[in-house]
């Protein structure tokens, strides 16, 4: 246990900011995991709609450095070219 009052307070601090980064990193995994259960079912529609709600997460956990710009910009790349991979709904 910390023993100076600048630590305690450190200590409260990083509780914080991890269990607020654990809850952010565990959203962003749930989109892409909803992108990737649209691709995997062939269904583009779903797959596009999850995709939509999937930029904005990406690009704020990359702007809060939750994950690195370029692991944001790696996730939308892959996620897209597999979306535009999928056929047309006819």
């Amino acid at each position: 246990m910390p023993i100076t009052k600048s630590a305690q307070k450190h200590m409260r601090q990083s509780l914080k900011r991890r269990l607020r980064n654990r809850a952010a990193k565990s959203s962003l995994k749930t989109v892409i995991k909803k992108v990737r259960a649209g691709i995997e079912e062939q269904d583009r529609n779903a797959a596009e709609t999850a995709f939509v709600q999937a930029v904005p997460l990406i690009d704020r956990a990359a702007a809060k450095g939750f994950i690195h710009k370029n692991a944001a910009a790696r996730y939308k790349s892959r996620l897209s070219r597999q979306l535009q991979a999928l056929p047309q709904p006819s």
